[in-house]
């Protein structure tokens, strides 16, 4: 799997499970500013798409990570 496609797999778990733990509905509720960290990423999602840099991607490709096209 290629850096930027682990990059989106990654965000996306990220976003599910925080939504699972601060949604009040959820059977694993925690806490509602699990929202935060939410919001958190997909502002980081959006400024990876504006600026073409991404520090997940930096990350996984120093973890040895292809990049990929």
């Amino acid at each position: 799997m290629k850096s930027w496609q682990l990059v989106r797999v990654i965000a996306g778990a990220f976003i599910l499970l925080s939504l699972a733990l601060g949604i009040p509905g959820s059977p694993v509720f925690v806490n509602g500013w699990w929202l935060a960290f939410t919001a958190f990423v997909g502002l980081n999602l959006l400024q990876s798409g504006l600026t073409r840099w991404c520090l997940m991607e930096t990350i996984l490709r120093k973890l040895g990570f292809n990049s990929g096209c």
